[in-house]
């Protein structure tokens, strides 16, 4: 169930016409976890990313278990204190991609990854959870997006939350919209 869902959100966003403009540096990951899950091979994604070519989201692959371990402990973090929280898709960091979240009514909430302790940097993987805690924190309810501005070496990012990818896909395509009309295109 969770490989079709991601397969067909992966689908609305690599037919769309705009997406594009929302992939980061570091590419996008779409993800799905099964229910309760426990680590990164209970959770779908796409191996390789996703990438733009010529203004158009492309994956080289198809979903699968266990292709991403970044997203993956991301949805886990989140799933622990919201469970029907299930998927999430990195885009890239703008003010102004902030902005048309709030508009659409999203509850967006962030953390700053310079106040990271020293011993969440020195443990692998330790990171993105501590992260997600801290929004969590930050927030007065359940966060829809999460973002970081970035510290050194790390890109500024921003995460689309949701209870399955088809939800998270139709979210980014309406913020695509927005901000391509934003941008003038």
């Amino acid at each position: 169930m969770e490989i079709e869902n991601v397969k067909m959100a992966l689908d609305m966003l690599s037919s769309s016409e705009c997406f594009g403009v929302l992939i980061p540096e570091v590419r996008s990951n779409l993800v799905m976890a099964r229910e309760n899950p426990r680590g990164i091979e209970d959770v779908v994604a796409v191996p390789g990313r996703i990438t733009e070519f010529r203004g158009r989201a492309f994956a080289c692959r198809e979903p699968e278990f266990g292709a991403s371990s970044h997203m993956a402990r991301f949805i886990i973090a989140l799933n622990r204190h919201f469970p029907w929280k299930r998927s999430a898709l990195n885009i890239k960091f703008d003010e102004s991609i902030i902005d048309i979240c709030g508009d659409h009514g999203m509850v967006v909430s962030s953390y700053d990854r310079s106040r990271e302790p020293p011993e969440v940097r020195e443990v692998e993987g330790g990171t993105i959870p501590w992260g997600v805690e801290e929004a969590i924190r930050n927030s007065e309810s359940t966060p829809d997006v999460i973002y970081h501005r970035g510290a050194w070496g790390k890109e500024p990012m921003i995460v689309l939350t949701g209870e399955d990818a088809v939800e998270v896909a139709e979210a980014a395509l309406r913020i695509a919209e927005d901000y391509e009309k934003l941008l003038g295109r």
